[in-house]
């Protein structure tokens, strides 16, 4: 499977766009890429801060005969982030529930996933931001940031490229996953993508 890419400089939010693009278009799946986003979303209507050179994207897809809930959903989308994130560290890197990751107990990337109908069809739209260069000052929240981690400066385009593949080639997958071995699967998955 092939996402398809939607690229921009400036946009209000990677999700809001994504939504409008399975609105109005016949885009069955896709990736929404922003270098910057001024209205950039968190869970619970909370802010996210976008700075240049961070990562920001919304990855889009049918839900077709998936046996899974949207928690679940989320658990999976939070380990194929934790996979990308192992590309570039190679330290413990934890999820906390329900969709943030941590490195050292600092925040590094938050998902925030939305569903919507379109024609009896169900979409996902699944929001990425990861902190590559540089971390936001968040009240009684610590975060960190790759290049603070590593010393090494990746770029999105590098980061982006990386976190497609892995959701091409996962996407395909999901019908197989149901709640029964989604743990077993998630160990799998992040040993093959």
């Amino acid at each position: 499977m092939k996402l398809k890419k939607f690229n921009f400089k400036i946009i209000n939010s990677t999700n809001d766009l994504a939504i409008q693009i399975i609105k109005n278009t016949n885009n069955k799946s896709g990736i929404v890429i922003a270098e910057k986003q001024k209205k950039g979303r968190g869970q619970y209507g909370k802010k996210w801060t976008s700075f240049k050179g961070n990562l920001f994207v919304s990855i889009f897809f049918q839900l077709n005969q998936v046996q899974l809930s949207l928690k679940d959903l989320t658990k999976v989308n939070c380990f194929l982030v934790k996979k990308l994130l192992s590309n570039f560290y190679k330290g413990k890197i934890t999820i906390k529930n329900p969709n943030d990751l941590l490195i050292n107990n600092m925040k590094i990337s938050g998902i925030l996933q939305e569903t919507l109908s379109k024609s009896d069809k169900t979409f996902i739209v699944v929001g990425i931001g990861i902190n590559l260069i540089k971390s936001p000052k968040i009240k009684n929240y610590l975060t960190t940031n790759l290049f603070d981690l590593t010393g090494v400066k990746i770029t999105s385009k590098n980061a982006t490229l990386k976190l497609k593949k892995i959701y091409e080639s996962f996407i395909p997958m999901l019908p197989e996953f149901n709640i029964k071995n989604l743990d077993r699967n998630l160990k799998w998955l992040l040993l093959e993508i």
